[in-house]
């Protein structure tokens, strides 16, 4: 399985992408592509995406972690580049011709080795999480983790045990719930990078517009 940043805050220097505010992550499987995920401008998005060599039109399945602007605003403009789509999302939307939308409240399976933990309590938002089985074992792929990084570890370990997480933190500080995992990319909102990086000097990595992550 293949996770490629094509939405995020920072950008490699000298690369052809745009950084901007939000988040969202290119899935690649076996059996098709997912998108988590649609950061806050569609222009942007689709910029990075043909930049990066990812093509919307592959796209299956859409995740939206929750209902705030940098992680669904690239949505509609998305939509107009797809093929019929369904689209995972706290929030509940009518479906149409060409987008299918799922409300999602319980955990679900979203793809093969791909759940969601379902919608779990959060300040503001609630939110969903992707827990993804590798190669390596299970990763836990967040948005803002509004619902807090401690419970949507807890939520994801129903599955077997998180050996790496990847998204935004935001204010988290627990540090020691980190102790256990092998892999730890900081992105997007998380506003204690560096002092991941100094703690977890061998398990964290740069998250940036283009980062590939194979699992």
């Amino acid at each position: 399985m293949k996770l490629t940043i094509v939405y995020d805050d920072i950008k490699n220097k000298g690369t052809d992408v745009i950084s901007d505010h939000g988040f969202s992550c290119y899935i690649e499987t076996d059996q098709e592509v997912i998108l988590f995920d649609t950061g806050t401008d569609g222009k942007i998005l689709l910029h990075n995406m043909k930049n990066l060599g990812k093509d919307p039109k592959k796209i299956s399945k859409i995740v939206i972690s929750h209902e705030h602007q940098d992680h669904s605003g690239g949505l509609p403009e998305l939509l107009e580049e797809t093929g019929s789509v369904t689209v995972y999302r706290i929030g509940n939307e009518k479906s149409t011709d060409s987008v299918h939308y799922v409300q999602v409240k319980e955990a679900l399976k979203i793809s093969e080795n791909i759940w969601s933990t379902g919608r779990l309590p959060g300040e503001p938002r609630d939110e969903q999480s992707l827990i993804l089985k590798g190669s390596q074992g299970f990763f836990v792929l967040a948005g803002c983790s509004h619902s807090g990084v401690e419970n949507i570890l807890q939520a994801a370990k129903t599955h077997g045990d998180i050996v790496g997480l990847i998204g935004g933190f935001h204010g988290f500080d627990t540090f020691s719930v980190l102790d256990s995992l092998e892999v730890i990319y900081p992105c997007h909102c998380t506003v204690h990078k560096q002092k991941i990086r100094r703690l977890y000097p061998n398990n964290s990595r740069d998250c940036s517009v283009g980062t590939s992550i194979e699992i």
